[in-house]
């Protein structure tokens, strides 16, 4: 029907993702993966099931703290919007320099 709009692509508008997750979430994920391994079990000497299980904990809960606008969002300040005025100047070309008075131009 004319009028009507047709999906050409229907991932256009959508969040990125990397699979079934969040490509905003690959990166805090690698450093909690990181930190897992190296501290836990490295440091720690802890099982692989332990650091397993304190990686997935972490990803959990960075997923659930991040992934929702509404929680992490509410922190962020919101931009205060004042309508001012102030002389342009640029800055390839300023502006001559101003003359108090023309008496002392003459001298």
């Amino acid at each position: 029907m004319p009028g009507e709009f047709r999906t050409v692509n229907r991932v256009l508008g959508d969040q990125p993702r990397l699979g079934p997750f969040p490509a905003d979430q690959i990166v805090p994920w690698t450093g909690i993966f990181l930190f897992g391994v190296l501290v836990v079990n490295q440091v720690f000497q802890a099982s692989w099931f332990v650091t397993g299980l304190f990686i997935a904990w972490g990803w959990a809960t960075w997923w659930t703290l991040s992934s929702s606008k509404a929680y992490l969002g509410k922190f962020v300040a919101t931009p205060r919007v004042v309508r001012g005025y102030k002389r342009y100047v640029s800055l390839v070309n300023p502006p001559p320099p101003l003359i108090k008075n023309k008496k002392q131009k003459n001298k």
